[in-house]
């Protein structure tokens, strides 16, 4: 497998400055407060990404990797780095109401197991509980095969 085996973009509906990544069949990790790092919490196994915008569309690239990657080089506003596990090897990026118009793959491409997940964002404070017509948060989840680590933030640029 080569460093970036796969990538997916797609615009994932939000709803109350929200989307969310997660396993039907089990919790995708244990509790992790959003005051940690103001980006993403897990609650009740389901990992929360927190938006700027209150409604819409955000633009999301997944990539997949054989190890951990260099971070995304585009100026992101905000990067945090934290495990998750697939207990069906479903691990998926879902709006918290609508489907997705089109799927993005499993992030848990190498099926169940731990994953380690880098989420970079950029302009969430672009257009702060709006619901603008046109795209003005986007998101880049990186994810390998890693053990369980501790959560980890990156500082801001």
């Amino acid at each position: 497998m080569s460093d970036q085996a796969e990538q997916a973009r797609e615009l994932v509906p939000v709803q109350y400055h929200q989307f969310h990544i997660s396993d039907e069949d089990g919790p995708a990790g244990p509790d992790l407060p959003r005051e940690h790092n103001g980006l993403i919490e897990v609650q009740d196994g389901i990992a929360t990404i927190h938006t700027g915008i209150h409604t819409g569309d955000v633009d999301v690239t997944v990539t997949f990797h054989a190890q951990a990657p260099q971070p995304g080089n585009a100026a992101w506003d905000e990067i945090v780095e934290l495990s998750l596990h697939s207990v069906s090897g479903e691990l998926m990026v879902r709006g918290p109401m609508d489907d997705l118009d089109e799927e993005l793959p499993a992030l848990s491409f190498d099926g169940p197991g731990d994953y380690r997940l880098r989420i970079h964002a950029r302009g969430r404070d672009t257009a702060i509980d709006l619901a603008p017509d046109e795209v003005t948060e986007w998101y880049l989840i990186q994810v390998w095969l890693a053990p369980v680590q501790a959560t980890a933030v990156a500082p801001p640029h």
